[in-house]
């Protein structure tokens, strides 16, 4: 049986980023198909999960090929939320899982900013997949309040890997995560949330964890 391969890139961000090609270059000299879509679909401004969650269900081969899914940051997020919407989803591999995303992003907009955002309808956002500044529709934030890690309540294996100096999306949020969670394994690294200088130690975890050569 097909086994698919994943990756979810961030808020954000894009098929290039650094952890996108570090990853992907991987599993290319091991002669896997790990496959990156584009999340931003061509149209940043009118992002949501729940866009982002139909469009990678459209990348599954068929009902019964088993999935993994590897999401970073916000793309953890939407793997964790599309893996107990598909059963076919059988593992996931977080990295930096954006828990929490709404109660870590919105205060550090501050107030002004938000109630500004929900008045004009957008927001500018600099993205760093096209390098520029992009307007971001307030629909995005409504779309995610919908998505809370209490729903979260499939047994899938999981594996999170977390910085324990990231100041984007605390570790804090995928040790409560975990918490609860008996199928779910935690590995704190000594890194902040891009984990530029642990590929190699992230690398390692999923070769383990998927029983990769």
């Amino acid at each position: 049986m097909t086994l698919q391969y994943i990756y979810l890139h961030g808020f954000a961000s894009g098929t290039k980023s650094a952890k996108a090609q570090a990853i992907g270059d991987r599993f290319a000299k091991i002669q896997t198909q790990l496959k990156i879509p584009d999340l931003n679909a061509g149209n940043f401004t009118q992002l949501t999960i729940t866009r982002q969650i139909n469009q990678v269900a459209a990348e599954f081969i068929n009902h019964s090929a088993p999935v993994t899914l590897i999401g970073s940051s916000l793309g953890g997020l939407v793997a964790a939320h599309l893996g107990q919407q598909y059963p076919q989803v059988q593992r996931l591999i977080l990295l930096a899982p954006a828990f929490g995303f709404l109660s870590h992003w919105l205060p550090k907009l501050g107030d002004d900013t938000v109630k500004r955002w929900q008045n004009e309808k957008y927001l500018t956002v600099y993205h760093y997949g096209e390098a520029r500044s992009l307007p971001l529709s307030y629909d995005f934030v409504i779309d995610a309040q919908k998505y809370q890690e209490n729903l979260l309540q499939r047994p899938i294996p999981t594996l999170i890997l977390h910085g324990i100096e990231d100041d984007v999306i605390p570790i804090t949020a995928s040790r409560d995560f975990a918490k609860t969670r008996p199928l779910v394994k935690l590995i704190t690294l000594e890194s902040d949330h891009a984990l530029a200088n642990v590929t190699t130690e992230i690398w390692q975890e999923i070769c383990l964890f998927c029983q990769l050569p």
